[in-house]
């Protein structure tokens, strides 16, 4: 019999969690050539999260849990859920039930049928408002031309996986953590589930878009030295314009002497090429940013409680 680790990242899920294991059970119930078992990870909730866990836990023997000494995100949730799985197949899904149980079976078969990761991906965005899905899709648009990594437009986290992959993602072992990214860029051969998007209906979302805006970024910085290039291609333009620059007013001055200051045009160049500067220490500071992190060899998670015992950390 096949074990499946189920990995549920959590973060002040209390008004979900209950409604979201009776749901999920109510699917594994129906499939018996398999043994199930959760892994939720309280991401240092501030509400009664971790009580909850804790509740379940002590019913019901195939709950463990795993709660964080504080809020380390959740990639980091996700990290912790797989290096404590031991089970042949772990599934990654969130607690808000915006990831469908129901198409757990369907994932299954998709494993069955020898792919190492079954995953989900939205074929529609209904119930957000137009600016964000209009972000997202450029998003991943601008993702794939400037990284190796392909990632499939509006997937998500919602995934079977082998133990193969699982132990190939963590041998990254990386601070600054990108899942979609990892997901794509360690391979193996995954089969696509489309399915409409689900409005949560309990809760409240975490995401704000200054939140989706920063993950975005680290994940092209995370992946892609494009933005460097791009720093370089305009320093070796601007460089060019300068010397055609230098060439047609050497002319004009030998021929027609000297004209009258154009302030107007001093002032502009100035502003542009402050801004170019600024820039291109903004996008060298995102890359410093991430080797000063990953340098300091921090954990990426440290845990305050769990009922796992250490032989599967």
């Amino acid at each position: 019999m096949k074990t499946i680790d189920i990995v549920v990242p959590c973060y002040n899920e209390e008004e979900v969690l209950e409604t979201f294991y009776r749901e999920t059970s109510r699917v594994l119930d129906s499939l018996d050539s398999y043994l199930f078992r959760f892994i939720f990870v309280d991401d240092g909730s501030s509400d009664q999260t971790a009580v909850i866990m804790k509740r379940l836990a002590r019913e019901h023997d195939e709950v463990k849990y795993v709660s964080f000494s504080r809020n380390f995100g959740k990639e980091a949730a996700m990290y912790a859920g797989l290096r404590y799985s031991v089970g042949d197949y772990v599934i990654v899904m969130d607690a808000d039930l915006q990831h469908p149980p129901a198409m757990i079976p369907d994932m299954l078969a998709g494993v069955a049928e020898g792919y190492d990761c079954c995953a989900a991906r939205r074929v529609s965005r209904e119930g957000e408002s137009r600016i964000r899905s209009w972000f997202s899709r450029m998003y991943y648009k601008l993702s794939n031309q400037m990284t190796d990594v392909q990632m499939p437009q509006n997937a998500v986290d919602y995934r079977i996986m082998s133990r193969g992959m699982v132990e190939a993602i963590l041998s990254m072992a990386e601070v600054e953590r990108f899942s979609k990214g990892i997901f794509a860029w360690v391979g193996f051969e995954t089969k696509w589930l489309p399915y409409e998007n689900v409005e949560r209906t309990m809760g409240t979302t975490k995401w704000s878009f200054w939140k989706l805006f920063k993950y975005a970024l680290n994940g092209i910085t995370s992946f892609s030295i494009s933005p460097l290039r791009f720093v370089a291609g305009m320093g070796f333009l601007i460089f060019g314009f300068a010397c055609l620059y230098i060439m047609v007013t050497l002319v004009q001055t030998l021929l027609f002497g000297i004209a009258v200051p154009g302030y107007v045009t001093t002032l502009c160049a100035v502003l542009f090429l402050g801004g170019i500067i600024e820039l291109s220490v903004g996008i060298l500071g995102e890359y410093i940013a991430h080797i000063y992190l990953e340098a300091k060899d921090r954990p990426v998670f440290i845990v305050r409680q769990t009922n796992l015992g250490n032989e599967e950390k």
